[in-house]
């Protein structure tokens, strides 16, 4: 089971399920992330099995950033199938992809993401209506699990589902929540998900230093005019920024949606400076939100001419830029968009 790099709920919702679906067929599988692996993933993932590859640390899954790649020794290195959720892109599966290429023949991807690379898989699900991953899973698991609905899953699935469905959804404010989203969410807790448990794990565990980084983040805000009417905000970081704060990467989330609350402002976007080696090129991580409405701006098609993709209204990349740089890169691409 694998999924993008920098797991979020979605990606982790969609793979413990599929995981446990699998299991309770009789399947043996396991579960790989790229790191880094928000630091509540233990509060979900506590029953996964774990191994871990050259010494790595045991978590409840395999935090490959932080072991050796590709992996050697061990059983399951070989899997008759490998099933991709939450992702169809070769950028988000950078550190997998030398593993992968050779065993695309057995690989199923299933995902909601418009951008992807079909080369990845000889078979792939695109659902792009649905709000989740783990929306587009939930009736395939049903069905697997010959249940008549959501609302039969044993809770330890029906969990990972909601957690999936409400973290992608933004608690259910966006506008991909349709009348079917909160249908499934209702069946889910319907099926003992305790709906309260996972928002306070998920976003009531703030560690002082994320507000202190949120707070560099605002400093450095400004807006630009964007060529069909309103302004695009942008926030920077730097890796001084969170050495400074004593804050972590995972920490940023969230951020390209505070800006949107600005009553002119349409785009929001965060570049992040990326840690490199001495001499290497500057690397920046862009995130970005867009207001929905007549006038959304989207930013999926803006990200793709940077390499990422995402969503109409959330998306990212990263390029080979310094923060000045991405800048500019992105606002070209923002106002090329909608010429």
């Amino acid at each position: 089971m694998l999924t993008h790099a920098k797991p979020d709920g979605d990606a982790i919702g969609s793979a413990l399920a599929s995981a446990r679906a699998l299991r309770r067929l009789g399947a043996e599988t396991e579960t790989w992330f790229v790191g880094p692996i928000p630091p509540w993933i233990d509060a979900f993932a506590n029953d996964t099995p774990k191994r871990t590859f050259s010494g790595g640390p045991n978590l409840s899954c395999v935090p490959l950033d932080k072991t050796p790649w590709p992996p050697t020794e061990g059983p399951g290195i070989d899997p008759d199938l490998i099933l991709i959720v939450d992702t169809g892109s070769w950028a988000q599966l950078a550190e997998l992809r030398s593993w992968i290429e050779p065993r695309t023949d057995r690989t199923i991807i299933i995902d909601h993401h418009v951008r992807g690379d079909t080369a990845i898989a000889s078979r792939r699900l695109i659902d792009t209506p649905a709000a989740s991953c783990t929306q587009t899973l939930a009736p395939i698991l049903a069905s697997a699990l010959q249940l008549t609905g959501a609302h039969e899953f044993p809770a330890d699935i029906a969990e990972p589902l909601y957690l999936g469905l409400a973290t992608d959804t933004g608690w259910f404010r966006f506008a991909s929540v349709a009348p079917e989203t909160f249908r499934l969410a209702g069946d889910l807790i319907r099926a003992g998900v305790d709906h309260t448990r996972i928002y306070e794990v998920i976003e009531q565990q703030d560690e002082f230093a994320r507000w202190r980084l949120l707070g560099r983040a605002l400093e450095s805000a400004c807006k630009h005019p964007l060529a069909s009417g309103g302004f695009a905000s942008v926030m920077k970081l730097r890796v001084s920024d969170f050495e400074e704060t004593e804050a972590d990467r995972n920490d940023t989330g969230g951020f390209a949606d505070k800006l949107l609350s600005v009553h002119d402002v349409r785009v929001s976007v965060v570049l992040t400076e990326q840690s490199v080696a001495a001499g290497d090129a500057a690397v920046t991580r862009i995130s970005s939100r867009s207001k929905p409405g007549p006038k959304a701006v989207d930013v999926n098609r803006v990200m793709s001419r940077l390499g990422g993709g995402g969503h109409v209204l959330a998306a990212g990349a990263k390029v080979k830029a310094t923060l000045d740089e991405a800048e500019s890169l992105v606002l070209g691409a923002l106002n090329a968009s909608q010429a």
